[in-house]
């Protein structure tokens, strides 16, 4: 599959950070759909970087579940299956529920809560906009969030070791269902439970946020 245009070109500051990040924000978003191969010609000079930059870039990828290697040294966009998504998803309940229990454990949760909405608002804000990119990314800073708000440094480093792999179960589906999966509504559920100052209450808020995120996931193929 050839490698579609839709990659804009980049500055001559920071090129490896800046290839990264629009190679990402493509494939996240659907542009780069799964199992289009990587063709460092075209990329190359899509982004107007060197082959040697770009490499890097793909490297990293790779590294974080976003790209997949093939014989030859080929690199293609991953492609999930629908039991890998129903995995990504119990395991992110697994880590996001714990972070949501011990948040609501906190004696002083003020602070965690103002962060919490803030985030929520920024959700609001990308959805009112109809900004794809910025609904994907306000609401993975929503999740990511909750893991580095409980400060267990091993909570947060094990959910971004996973943050490649739910990158790709975001537009499994879709754009209609990733949207209703980042349903700002859903969301302030779980920080209500969390204010609440009810561990069980808001880890099973956070169980079924990602139930119901899986099975929409799930329904749509």
């Amino acid at each position: 599959m050839a490698t579609a245009r839709v990659l804009d070109g980049l500055t001559k500051t920071n090129l490896r950070e800046q290839a990264l990040a629009s190679l990402r924000t493509a494939i996240t978003s659907g542009q780069l759909a799964p199992e289009t191969q990587m063709v460092e010609t075209e990329l190359s000079e899509q982004l107007q970087i060197s082959r040697g930059t770009l490499r890097e870039a793909m490297r990293q990828l790779q590294q974080e579940g976003l790209l997949v290697a093939a014989p030859r040294g080929r690199l293609y966009v991953r492609r999930l299956g629908s039991k890998e998504i129903v995995d990504i998803f119990a395991v992110r309940a697994s880590l996001e529920g714990l972070a949501a229990s011990m948040l609501a454990e906190q004696d002083d949760r003020s602070a965690v809560v103002d962060q919490l909405r803030g985030l929520l608002q920024a959700m609001a804000h990308a959805a009112d906009n109809m900004d794809l990119e910025g609904r994907i990314e306000s609401d993975l800073a929503f999740h990511r969030s909750m893991c580095a708000l409980t400060g267990n440094e091993t909570l947060l480093h094990t959910w971004q070791g996973l943050e490649g792999s739910i990158r790709m179960s975001i537009m499994f589906a879709g754009t209609e269902r990733a949207v209703g999966n980042m349903d700002v509504s859903r969301h302030d559920e779980i920080v209500d439970a969390i204010t609440s100052g009810d561990s069980d209450r808001a880890r099973l808020a956070v169980l079924d946020h990602m139930r119901w995120a899986s099975t929409n996931l799930i329904g749509g193929q």
